[in-house]
């Protein structure tokens, strides 16, 4: 945690002890009151923190903003919904990567269920965008948004550059680009439908591979933003 995170309303207000962040301000930096530490707010201004009181119960610090993040990358992933514990990984290094936003859908070679997982219908999701943020001190969380199809994921998504990542039928390597908005669209573990490739083709995506590797989504979700960011 090179950062630490504060909701907007957690500003100067306590918090209790079993709090995670409370632990690594206590025992991994060992930070004692009048000490100072790295914090900002979600989405907010950067800046420093002190750490004014260490009860039974809660702590208490005090926030001064010294700096306003840059914006996030122009950088947009189109997701076919994948396992819980693929989600959970991605959501972490994306964020670390400064994209702008997820649009995941339920692809036709995925699991609906996938869907129902606590990971969605609790606020886990955002946990895994604020440690990532926080991984690359940054306190900027990309957009998180669900579609109930493909059609309806690309509706969302801005206009401007798009590539599909695909093993199969892609002409070509994926190479740096400086064009933004971009879009990299990834299928599920079982790869994209023959009904989804022309779709998106339909849709503007030109479809790019990798190399001959078959990577683990995750894997391929992080090696495609970096190549794609190559030349930002």
């Amino acid at each position: 945690m090179n950062l630490v995170l504060f909701e907007a309303g957690e500003v100067n207000t306590p918090l209790p002890r079993t709090d995670a962040r409370v632990g690594h301000i206590l025992t991994v930096l060992r930070l004692q009151v009048g000490d100072r530490f790295d914090a900002g707010v979600i989405n907010g201004p950067r800046g420093k923190a002190t750490l004014t009181a260490i009860g039974p119960e809660e702590v208490g610090f005090s926030f001064i903003a010294t700096v306003e993040p840059p914006p996030l990358d122009d950088v947009h992933l189109l997701l076919g919904l994948p396992r819980p514990q693929t989600a959970r990984k991605i959501l972490n290094e994306v964020a670390a990567l400064g994209v702008a936003s997820l649009h995941f859908f339920p692809a036709e070679k995925g699991e609906r269920s996938y869907g129902t997982s606590s990971l969605w219908t609790s606020d886990e999701w955002r946990r895994h965008l604020k440690e990532g943020a926080a991984q690359a001190f940054d306190t900027r969380l990309p957009e998180v948004r669900h579609a109930a199809h493909l059609s309806a994921a690309v509706a969302g998504l801005p206009a401007g550059h798009r590539v599909a990542l695909d093993n199969y039928e892609a002409p070509g390597r994926l190479i740096p680009t400086a064009n933004r908005p971009l879009t990299l669209a990834f299928g599920p573990e079982r790869g994209w439908s023959a009904t989804e490739r022309t779709s998106l083709r339909s849709a503007g995506f030109t479809l790019a591979h990798l190399g001959s590797r078959v990577l683990r989504t995750e894997t391929a979700v992080v090696a495609a933003v970096a190549v794609a960011k190559a030349l930002a």
